[in-house]
């Protein structure tokens, strides 16, 4: 997957500032999608200064699921768990099929690539595709992310 640039919500200038998603249109999606399923809205975490995602905790399927949309693209993930810096992603075919004509819902797969940080001439650089700013890379390599999605959906302050 290709990182684009301001995804983790650090920017260099003022000008290459991420866009917000909106915020209210992502919690009428999660109710319109959860009261489609028969589920319900049991939590909303708004955007706050520690993570880059908004979260929807739903109870659904007879489960718990944490619904993550990233602050600054419209890319959504459904995992089991979030606690501080371990989120464990999954795949839902039905929540991601109602999801997918508004977000790119990203697999667990897709979250899980491993990042491949190396140094080079004493300079540590990201091999995996990205557009990421300088902000950006140094964040990353003070946080030390081991995947994806760890960057997509980071608790870095």
């Amino acid at each position: 997957m290709n990182l684009p640039n301001g995804i983790t919500g650090f920017y260099s200038s003022i000008e290459n500032k991420p866009n917000e998603i909106n915020e209210n249109h992502f919690k009428d999606r999660c109710f319109n999608v959860v009261r489609k399923n028969g589920g319900r809205i049991l939590e909303i975490d708004e955007l706050n200064f520690t993570t880059n995602f908004l979260k929807v905790k739903v109870n659904i399927f007879n489960r718990e699921i944490h619904v993550l949309l990233n602050a600054y693209y419209p890319f959504l993930a459904l995992t089991s768990t979030v606690e501080f810096r371990y989120i464990n992603f999954i795949n839902d075919p039905v929540l991601s099929k109602n999801f997918m004509p508004f977000y790119k819902v990203l697999s667990k797969e897709e979250l899980n690539e491993p990042l491949d940080i190396r140094k080079r001439k004493g300079k540590l650089s990201l091999e995996n595709k990205n557009k990421l700013n300088s902000s950006e890379l140094e964040q990353l390599f003070y946080w030390k992310p081991k995947t994806v999605g760890e960057v997509i959906f980071n608790f870095w302050d």
